[in-house]
């Protein structure tokens, strides 16, 4: 897969399968698009475009920073890549580019810069300024300008449309397996290890404090998770806590992880969370002890969980 950073660094080809959108988590919707553009371009030999748009729209044009994301730019890439797309151009978005009216997307951007021939988007993409672009004008514009269009409905999972927002809500709740259901793979957090207190290690649960890589990543509901590990090149099953640590009067929310069966020092090391289940709700205890016997209890479920 080709990136570029502007739709100026990409040269024209013969014929472009092109699909648009901000596509954060590259969920079922969105792999949907992606199979589709695929065929066509296989079909016509031809290639696979995608256009997406960073900073994510609403974190430039309403300054809404709670806005939390599934996917970095660089995550994003990685499962494009995976997906074998040809070319991923970022255009780079301003609120210069979203004043951008939409018969000017079309025909500077879609069709001089690109050179589209068959456009393919989601039942509910708009673009241009104040979002009034649609497929119905796509499709006016498509004999003029020599593309044809095509509209890929709703994908449904468990008869619920499946949006990057649902999956936002369905994390931010902690139902980590619907929302898993929805990307079609485990979500997963990715940061640097970090020193910590070690109060965990004086409880015989050693952790890895996590430092989150990217600042508008969603990090799941508070709670204990049973998640998958990789770490030093390798992957390890473990149980994640994430939250304040009530029982110790934590004053900062941490994500720290358990790795059963692991001795290694890897402090400042690259690591990565996969998300599987989500055990319980973080509980204040009335002690050291009860918070122990009830890490013991927790690892016998996530053990169970993973069967191991």
């Amino acid at each position: 897969m080709k990136i570029y950073n502007s739709p100026d660094e990409f040269e024209k080809i013969d014929y472009a399968v092109v699909t648009s959108g901000t596509f954060d988590g590259v969920h079922v919707g969105h792999q949907k698009i992606l199979s589709r553009i695929k065929d066509v371009a296989q079909k016509k030999g031809g290639e696979t475009v995608l256009l997406t748009y960073w900073p994510h729209p609403r974190h430039v044009l309403y300054e809404d920073q709670s806005l939390h994301l599934l996917s970095s730019l660089e995550e994003k890439s990685v499962l494009l890549r995976k997906h074998k797309i040809d070319h991923l151009i970022i255009i780079p978005f301003t609120r210069q580019f979203a004043s951008l009216s939409s018969d000017d997307f079309i025909e500077n951007i879609l069709v001089n810069k690109i050179g589209t021939k068959k456009l393919v988007i989601g039942y509910d993409h708009k673009f241009g300024r104040n979002r009034s672009g649609s497929f119905e004008e796509l499709k006016k514009n498509g004999p003029k300008y020599g593309f044809e269009v095509e509209e890929i409905p709703e994908q449904d999972v468990d008869h619920v449309a499946v949006s990057s927002t649902k999956i936002r809500k369905a994390l931010e709740t902690g139902n980590i397996e619907k929302a898993n259901k929805y990307l079609d793979r485990h979500y997963d957090v990715y940061g640097k290890v970090t020193n910590g207190d070690k109060i965990g290690s004086t409880l015989g649960f050693p952790t890895a404090n996590i430092e989150v890589a990217f600042e508008h990543k969603l990090i799941p509901a508070d709670g204990i998770y049973a998640v998958e590990v990789d770490v030093l090149d390798k992957s390890w099953k473990g149980m994640l806590n994430i939250g304040y640590r009530p029982t110790v009067h934590g004053s900062y929310k941490v994500m720290e992880v358990h790795i059963f069966n692991f001795d290694h020092d890897i402090y400042d090391h690259d690591i990565k969370v996969f998300f599987h289940k989500r055990i319980r709700d973080e509980v204040k205890f009335s002690g050291l002890p009860e918070l122990k016997a009830q890490l013991a209890k927790d690892e016998k479920t996530v053990r169970s969980y993973f069967n191991i």
